[in-house]
């Protein structure tokens, strides 16, 4: 058990798990030196999002699944993933509200030996940064205060978007990340396309919808020469760090953005090595902060 007494049951989802490790490798990292233990759930599976417009009832029975082995470890649940965030916490307010849905969802979990009751919440990596641990206990943990580096931070749609449910943080002027970011002793600047999507929904049937969306806050953010834009959920990374160079290209942004994930941010300022980060599996030109702290 972590020296604070504060567990949670890591729930990874499919791209964390099959390609952006660095995200999963910074977060187990930081919740080291942290003091914070990280339960792996045996046997997770898909967080069910992928297939919602399709299979509404498939789509629940995954979430519930999940839900029904975090239930078993006793602990909340914790995500990296902001898609798989808003998946679950979703799931859980569908079948919180139809007795029909939950009652057909637990016959189908029955033939694992499973049950989903709803006892866990559901928790993104900023709420459990933010609002469990605080600020000021990030703070005390900094060896390597990074003043200097201008950020922007991306909190995406995912975290904060349908409010109703999420509630992560405030939809309208979300302020968590920037105080996350601020915690490192960098800067976190504000921008009028703070909100905007990355486009990663479009990115398999659309892409060049998801060059327009992202190329927009890349155009901004250059011209405003930040030193990186901070994300917190993969998809939002992969569009970023992996695909910046064909959106530049095809938006005109001459300027290169380095894109970090905020654990591994946070992770520079604990004085942790960058390797141990995934610094360098990150695409983007990351070697620009590096330099500058």
């Amino acid at each position: 058990m972590g020296s604070d007494g504060l567990r949670y049951a890591l729930y990874l989802g499919c791209m964390i798990a099959n390609e952006e490790y660095a995200y999963e490798m910074s977060t187990r990292e930081i919740m080291r030196e942290l003091g914070v233990e990280l339960v792996d759930l045996e046997g997770e599976s898909c967080c069910g999002s992928p297939i919602r417009s399709l299979n509404t009832r498939l789509w629940l029975y995954l979430a519930a699944r999940n839900l029904s082995l975090a239930e078993r470890t006793g602990l909340d649940v914790l995500c990296l993933c902001s898609g798989c965030f808003e998946s679950l916490l979703e799931a859980k307010h569908f079948l919180e509200n139809n007795e029909a849905l939950k009652k057909w969802v637990n016959e189908a979990l029955s033939l694992e030996g499973l049950e989903y009751t709803g006892r866990c919440e559901v928790k993104h990596l900023v709420q459990v940064l933010h609002d469990d641990l605080g600020v000021e206990r990030l703070r005390e943990h900094v060896k390597k205060e990074l003043k200097g580096l201008k950020l922007a931070s991306h909190p995406g749609c995912h975290l904060l978007r349908p409010s109703k449910v999420l509630r992560a943080d405030d939809p309208e002027d979300p302020r968590k990340l920037d105080e996350l970011i601020e915690a490192s002793g960098a800067e976190a600047i504000d921008y009028p396309e703070k909100l905007d999507c990355c486009g990663a929904g479009l990115l398999l049937m659309k892409p060049e919808g998801t060059m327009s969306f992202a190329g927009t806050k890349l155009k901004t953010l250059a011209a405003r020469e930040v030193d990186g834009l901070v994300t917190v959920c993969p998809a939002c990374h992969v569009v970023f760090d992996k695909r910046q160079g064909a959106i530049s290209r095809q938006v005109g942004v001459d300027k290169r953005i380095p894109i970090i994930y905020y654990p591994q941010l946070l992770g520079l300022a604990f004085g942790i090595e960058p390797e141990r980060l995934g610094i360098h599996l990150n695409s983007s030109p990351v070697e620009q902060i590096l330099s500058k702290i």
